[in-house]
């Protein structure tokens, strides 16, 4: 009952959202197929011949079962976008379930291309997102939170940082909508201390205006994604 009460608030507010970032559809439909072995690449995905599009294309099924939380964060994202379900190929949508354990984070991260709407169904959740620099350069930064219940909304602006963090002593159950058929992710501590090649540690001790060592610690760090 609780999952399909998430479903129904999810598309319910992404009919809202559906196309507030990928281009709108020429066409009815345009599902995709593997391009990755096409010699000619495209902003989205090549078009399967419509005469051989079936149900099953616009079909997934999983999203009742809970992710593995049994890693470092303590929390699992179960995304469906373009990749997994090839129907959603320019309608400007793509959805995901999100399981924490006790205590479990989904790290500060940003989508470049997508709003994200979450709506809480189990457990409590202490979210929020950061905006980007102000024009005043004697403005800090702004940092939205919220502690959110079963049942509760809260929309994350594209492009901008932000995070979801278990605070109850039970497993928490979210859904989020994301307004593109591929919203991105961009992991911060992964991508600033975990890139390959890795960016230079002088940049890093200028940048964050610490001492070398302790870019070298987490530079050597494994950092993961939950997804």
């Amino acid at each position: 009952m609780k999952i399909a009460l998430g479903f129904i608030v999810l598309i319910a507010t992404l009919a809202t959202m559906a196309h507030a970032s990928d281009p709108s559809p020429l066409q009815d439909f345009c599902v995709a197929v593997n391009d990755s072995m096409a010699a000619v690449f495209v902003n989205g995905k090549i078009c399967k011949n419509p005469n051989q599009v079936a149900a099953e294309d616009f079909f997934f099924n999983g999203l009742n079962k809970p992710g593995n939380t049994s890693n470092p964060l303590g929390s699992k994202v179960t995304l469906v976008n373009v990749d997994k379900l090839p129907g959603l190929n320019t309608l400007g949508i793509s959805l995901a379930r999100l399981d924490f354990a006790p205590y479990g984070l989904n790290p500060p991260h940003t989508h470049p291309r997508a709003t994200e709407v979450l709506v809480v169904l189990e457990g409590v959740l202490y979210v929020g997102f950061v905006t980007s620099n102000p024009a005043n350069p004697n403005q800090k930064n702004k940092l939205f939170t919220k502690y959110l219940y079963p049942g509760d909304v809260f929309f994350f602006p594209e492009g901008l940082i932000h995070f979801q963090f278990n605070v109850g002593h039970e497993n928490s159950v979210a859904f989020a909508g994301l307004s593109s058929q591929n919203p991105g992710l961009i992991t911060i501590a992964k991508a600033v201390f975990g890139s390959d090649p890795p960016i230079n540690p002088d940049v890093l001790t200028k940048a964050f205006q610490v001492e070398k060592d302790v870019i070298d610690y987490l530079q050597a760090q494994f950092w993961m994604d939950n997804n």
